[in-house]
């Protein structure tokens, strides 16, 4: 399976490619084909050898730059007659390791390159990091690479997989990297004939066939990494189709994947219609089902808040997905939509709109089947069809004042301007007139709306027609001219009028839902700022509303009574029955509002604050079950491993003292003396790691139960230090802290054990004959103790995990636990301190503890006598 819009990419003539590729503006950046495997196994590199082949039999110019054969035979006859390149051979922590040599590759500039496992870590030496960044290398150079990767390395299915095998994929390739390659072809198996695979040892060495079939290779995880990789690559070529269609500015949908769009206006009918969507989109297997809102022009919503938020989580709960557009038609928004994502058909409600309304303006529904083309339209009915949309009555943006006022002047202004036109010395034409009249009107429509100045034109006519237009005295005109003149004024003043009207509604309309969305925007950022998310919403509905007082209510399931989760103001209420505004935020919640009765046009923000509530809760509600999740899992991680843990760690010392004692108290058994005294230094050093054990388990569980209390005092380093090298051999240590250093505030029982554990682990890690050492320095207001071992060292990804309990990373001796370093960490910050990892240089680790020096206490400073002073 692959591309359909890359096929013959490989049939290009073969250039001179001996000298080394050209660099620079003029260097066309190679080709990037993918080979992606659905499970480790299924055949990828067999497939790419064999592209090899193919290509040079065609005359192209191949070389292997790095191929993996994990000892597959077939795989590696497909090796004979390519070009190999020799590998980088690399020394890590003593042992050899290769690596693609990227530099023998540029240099031997062939016009394809096969490189296998583009997810593949390189060794700490090497010039990138991860694989993947030396193809990119070979591509910028003008090399084509073909390589390979399994699904389950593709970043962003790195949880999935987790999810279904168990097994967290360290090695990981970014999206981007596989989607922006020229090529992809599918490598894919059936589960039952991978399985055949694996058992007839063409993956596997036999001793791992048994393990694998019943652990990773089950049907289950095979089917649903199948799956995976089915859809990632559907995907990606959905993407390269779209990219197509716009290149070659195709508008037409092209029905290569079924995608049912449901238009909905928020209102009842809504649910029937997805749901109606949602069974249309199940018929076909892969299908989609996207729901669009399409807001006018004026972005303005046309539903409240609560039901859209309501539509969205339906539409998620069956699996689409929801949009919300803006368009200034909404028939036509509705197709634009719908072409874009490629539909295959549309889903639209029959008009709740009244026949005699729809045979004077045509129906959305009506005109998305018009204006659809190609896009098959869904008509479904439901209860509210034909029923009529209710008009509610437009609040009027003015105030009260400022109404009184228009009416007065649609009166007293056409009656005023006459008086000053008549008493006026200077002849005006009715031209003239008209003009003053219109200018008179436009002031009352800015003082009083639409309808003021809709009477103040008429009464303007009336008063030009009697007293300035001829025969004067009477209401008949005798000139058409004049008729016409001021017939166009009633028409343009009524025009205006209604523009100022709309303009003035309009801006209201925009101040209120810039208010809105200033409301909500500060409760999101109370609530992202980390303010408890019930507190930080009621206490902004109170304050955006002048409110007495806000309480969100709750009430259990199977409870009576109402609790209060979060409250602000004077005397909220405790019940709905004790406010006078009362808003549903869910089944179980509610807004209670105390104070002023708030007008009905308010209704629609507080259902937007309602909305946000539920969601702000829900999230809230999430996380702490996250959380509890989180510490449930680590709970059960300890577990696992404590038990795996005492039944080899302690098990071992415990045997071993068993069978000292059971030598050295047999009646059979004759021992000279240097056997008894071998006998007791070995039962001496079980018991001793025995309780050093048992001490660690100890002290894991007092930090975990938050038992642990430090005792702080001024404490010298003589006193912690060469008692923590008690618990090993002191001439297995170098001690090298000054004697002048000055006291630190700790306690020297808990800090005694930080040191031990840290010196053990050194001591532990340390090569023979290269002790590790300790330091001490003043630095700052603390003293930094410094664990020096030479030893291998650890990686930098590693070190964020060395705290973590039963963690034994490089440490194959057997004789621990892994809590050392925990409790250690544990321990320090109880008394205050702080741990670290550093790398030694020239190789090792170093262990750095920083102990805050102690301050003299306020009694000393003033002159008042302590303990020690007496």
């Amino acid at each position: 399976m692959s591309d359909p819009d890359t096929t013959g990419a490989d049939d290009r003539p073969v250039p001179d490619r001996q000298a080394a590729p050209v660099t620079g503006a003029a260097c066309r950046r190679g080709r990037l084909t993918v080979y992606l495997g659905a499970a480790p196994g299924v055949g990828k590199t067999y497939a790419m050898l064999d592209e090899a082949h193919r290509r040079l039999a065609r005359g192209t110019d191949v070389v292997v730059g790095l191929v993996e054969t994990h000892g597959r035979a077939a795989t590696a006859a497909l090796l004979d007659g390519l070009e190999v390149v020799p590998r980088q051979n690399l020394l890590h922590r003593g042992s050899p390791f290769t690596e693609l040599d990227v530099d023998a590759v540029l240099a031997r500039a062939p016009q394809v390159a096969m490189i296998d496992e583009l997810a593949h870590t390189n060794v700490p030496g090497t010039r990138n990091a991860k694989r993947w960044q030396d193809v990119a290398e070979l591509l910028d150079a003008g090399i084509d690479v073909v390589t390979t990767v399994n699904v389950q390395h593709l970043e962003s299915l790195n949880d999935d997989v987790l999810a279904i095998t168990g097994v967290r994929q360290r090695e990981t390739v970014p999206d981007r990297v596989v989607r922006d390659a020229d090529q992809i072809q599918l490598v894919d198996l059936s589960p039952q004939a991978l399985r055949r695979r694996l058992a007839h040892g063409n993956v596997y060495r036999a001793e791992q066939v048994d393990a694998s079939l019943s652990s990773y290779f089950r049907v289950g995880n095979l089917t649903a990494l199948r799956e995976l990789a089915l859809l990632w690559l559907a995907d990606r070529v959905d993407d390269a189709l779209t990219r197509y269609r716009h290149e070659h500015d195709i508008e037409a949908p092209w029905p290569a994947r079924a995608r049912v769009v449901v238009a909905v206006t928020g209102g009842a009918e809504a649910t029937t219609l997805v749901r109606r969507g949602a069974r249309l989109a199940e018929r076909s297997a892969g299908s989609e089902l996207l729901v669009v809102h399409v807001l006018a022009g004026d972005g303005l919503p046309s539903a409240r808040p609560a039901q859209i938020s309501a539509l969205r989580t339906f539409v998620e709960e069956l699996g689409g997905t929801f949009h919300t557009v803006v368009a200034e038609d909404v028939a036509q928004g509705v197709v634009d939509f719908a072409t874009g994502v490629n539909a295959t058909m549309i889903v639209v409600g029959v008009s709740r709109r009244s026949r005699w309304r729809e045979a004077l303006t045509e129906s959305n529904g009506v005109a998305v089947a018009r204006l659809a083309g190609a896009i098959d339209v869904h008509l479904v009915t439901h209860e509210r069809a034909r029923g009529g949309v209710p008009r509610p009555a437009r609040a009027s943006a003015l105030t009260p004042r400022r109404r009184v006022l228009g009416w007065v002047l649609a009166f007293s202004g056409p009656l005023g301007l006459l008086a000053v036109l008549q008493l006026s010395a200077v002849h005006a034409t009715l031209a003239t007139d008209l003009m003053l009249y219109l200018a008179m009107t436009v002031a009352v429509a800015l003082v009083g709306g639409l309808w003021p100045a809709v009477v103040s034109a008429v009464v303007g006519v009336l008063v030009l027609n009697w007293f300035f237009t001829p025969p004067v005295g009477r209401l008949t005109i005798a000139s058409p001219e004049n008729a016409l003149a001021l017939a166009v004024f009633v028409l343009v003043a009524a025009g205006v009028a209604s523009v100022v009207d709309l303009a003035a509604r309009r801006t209201t309309e925009a101040s209120r839902a810039r208010a809105e969305a200033s409301a909500l925007a500060a409760v999101s950022r109370s609530v992202l700022s980390g303010q408890e998310a019930a507190q930080a919403v009621v206490e902004r509905l109170r304050e955006t509303f002048g409110l007495q007082a806000v309480a969100l209510l709750e009430r259990l399931e199977g409870r009576e009574g109402w609790t209060t989760l979060a409250a602000d103001g004077t005397a909220p209420a405790t019940s709905p029955d004790d406010a006078p505004t009362v808003l549903q935020v869910d089944d179980h919640r509610v807004l209670a509002l105390s104070g002023r009765v708030l007008p009905a046009g308010d209704r629609r923000v507080l259902e937007a604050f309602a909305s946000q509530t539920g969601v702000a809760l829900e999230t809230q509600r999430l996380r702490t079950q996250a959380e509890q999740a989180r510490v449930l899992e680590r709970s059960e991680a300890v577990r696992t491993a404590l038990l795996t843990a005492v039944s080899h760690d302690l098990r071992t010392p415990l045997a071993t003292i068993r069978a000292s004692v059971d030598a050295l108290t047999s009646a059979g058994l004759h021992l000279g003396a240097a056997d008894r005294a071998s006998l007791v230094s070995t039962l001496g050093d079980a018991t001793g790691r025995l309780e050093r054990l048992i001490d660690n388990l100890l002290d894991l569980s007092r930090l975990q139960t938050g038992s642990v209390t430090a005792v702080l005092r001024p404490t010298s380093l003589e006193e912690v230090v060469p008692l923590a090298l008690d618990v090993v051999n002191p001439t297995a240590v170098v001690l090298d802290v000054p004697e002048d250093l000055p006291l630190v505030l700790t306690d020297p029982g808990l800090l005694e054990r930080v040191v031990a554990n840290l010196t053990s682990n050194a001591v532990r890690h340390s090569p023979p004959g290269q002790p590790p050492v300790i330091t001490a320095a003043t630095h700052g207001e603390a003293i930094e103790i410094r664990v020096v071992d030479t030893g291998p060292g650890l990686d930098d990804d590693l070190k964020g995990r060395m705290f973590e309990p039963f963690q034994r990373l490089g440490d194959t001796s057997g004789t621990g636990l892994g809590l050392g370093l925990a409790v250690a960490e544990g321990l320090a910050t109880a008394v205050g301190a702080r741990i670290w990892a550093e790398d030694t240089p020239g190789g090792g680790l170093t262990m750095v503890v920083t102990v805050p020096l102690a301050v003299a206490s306020p009694a000393r400073s003033s002159g008042a006598a302590t303990e020690e002073d007496r």
